[in-house]
């Protein structure tokens, strides 16, 4: 039997988690927060990308998808995580990362803090244009499947995140790729036959002109959970809406919220599908970023649709770099979660504060109340015979970030000789782990934005 104090403190920890909405991707809820993780493209000097169990303590974030998978096909599959993947060494005879720091964090996130996190795939980096079968398709999606789905007994897959399981993926595409429905279809497929009691999610990410010209068919093909749009970078942007144009598209605004409510409704495979709002972290993007009162009036709007399901940011390192941004947006949503801690904008050093419970319930009263939370769908609970409650403080270094090694730089932008098929506006077009095209089309220049990231402007 639990000592009396251990159960004491038990029941102090499911009543506080019962009274919090669920720290994952929550599909009953309008106030669902997604951040990606992992592309660092703010400039190194006003602080860059910390790791990720950092933005997992104590943040309202429910959902970090993670950035990039752009490479697909076998042998050559290629994440890139920017600085984080300093971090990581080069599997024998691959380009492709392992990455041990980023297997413990995948843990602690989901495992300490009830995280989503899920895997991205495609970019503005991706260029392999989809796959030459429907059978290949499916192929690759098994192989993928393998590197970071449930880890099978016996198998010598080589896995980045060693025995850390993703909670669903992503589906960034840029430009137009075929077979890309047979490949999402089985990722799909494949995840509902070996969720059991986990729930993997499918999101996607398309651009708000509708419909997507590289997702349209996609987005009818497969049953998405959630789709995080890209209002940024267009003609219907946040930054077009306006509180007395509406959003049908006409008019003063030619924000579309409406219309992609329509898909979800009625034109989506999955009736239930959310829409997320997307938005720029901050100023650096090329164009949409909106915050204060304007922020706060696109919110309320979208709101009103029975489909809105929250609000995506890009990226992590623009959001902690703009101070108070991500407070304002939790504050319009009106989450229960817990504040950012965003006060200086940079990554503070962060002290985990300690709760005291007491209470004066009888033997029976707490058995009673155990009982009742623990068949609650409210919360996650873990339960073990010993509760051990302690403050800890982790220390964020300000030193200047290393310069990556050797084995891990496989390209950087600034070269003498801009090579490739020409990128469009606002595509990625150089950065170490930068693969792809250094040229972009006219009359846009590449702009280094950070070490890690440059883009067509």
């Amino acid at each position: 039997m639990l000592r009396s104090r251990n159960l004491l403190a038990l029941c102090g920890i499911i009543l506080s988690l019962s009274n919090k909405v669920l720290a994952g991707f929550d599909p009953t809820a309008s106030n669902n927060i997604a951040v990606y993780w992992g592309q660092n493209s703010i400039s190194l000097t006003s602080g860059g990308q910390q790791r990720l169990s950092y933005y997992c303590a104590n943040s309202p974030i429910n959902i970090i998808p993670l950035a990039f998978l752009y490479t697909i096909k076998t042998p050559s599959t290629t994440i890139n995580f920017a600085n984080a993947g300093d971090n990581c060494t080069l599997f024998s005879g691959s380009q492709l990362l392992s990455c041990p720091q980023l297997e413990e964090d995948i843990q602690t996130c989901q495992t300490a803090h009830n995280k989503s996190i899920l895997l991205s795939i495609g970019g503005a980096t991706y260029t392999e244009g989809g796959f030459s079968s429907p059978a290949e398709a499916v192929q690759m999606a098994g192989a993928v499947w393998e590197m970071f789905g449930p880890k099978k007994e016996g198998s010598k897959v080589e896995r980045p995140f060693g025995d850390a399981v993703v909670d669903g993926f992503d589906i960034d595409l840029e430009a137009v790729a075929v077979n890309m429905v047979d490949f999402v279809g089985e990722l799909r497929r494949l995840m509902d036959a070996d969720g059991g009691k986990k729930k993997f999610y499918m999101s996607g990410a398309p651009q708000c002109p509708f419909p997507d010209a590289a997702m349209g068919g996609l987005m009818d093909g497969v049953g998405f959970d959630f789709v995080m749009v890209q209002f940024y970078n267009n003609w219907c942007g946040v930054d077009s809406w306006k509180a007395s144009g509406g959003g049908d598209g006409k008019g003063e605004s030619q924000f579309n919220f409406e219309r992609w409510d329509r898909w979800a409704r009625e034109e989506s495979k999955n009736k239930g599908v959310k829409v997320l709002l997307g938005v720029p972290g901050s100023q650096a993007a090329g164009r949409g970023y909106v915050n204060g009162e304007v922020l706060k009036g696109v919110v309320e709007y979208v709101k009103g649709f029975e489909s809105f399901g929250g609000v995506m940011m890009w990226d992590m390192s623009q959001v902690y770099g703009n101070t108070g941004f991500l407070d304002s947006i939790q504050a319009a949503l009106g989450s229960d979660g817990q504040s950012s801690g965003q006060g200086s904008g940079l990554p503070p050093t962060q002290t985990a504060s300690q709760t005291t419970i007491s209470t004066s319930l009888s033997s029976s009263q707490l058995a009673s109340l155990l009982s009742s939370l623990l068949s609650s769908q409210t919360a996650f609970v873990t339960i073990t015979t010993t509760v051990v409650f302690s403050a800890t403080a982790t220390e964020f270094s300000t030193e200047e970030v290393p310069s990556p090694t050797t084995a891990s730089v496989k390209s950087t932008s600034g070269s003498s000789t801009p090579t490739g098929t020409p990128v469009p506006h606002w595509g990625t077009c150089g950065g170490i782990y930068h693969l792809g095209s250094t040229v972009c089309e006219s009359p846009y220049q590449c702009v280094v934005l950070s070490v890690w990231y440059s883009q067509c402007l």
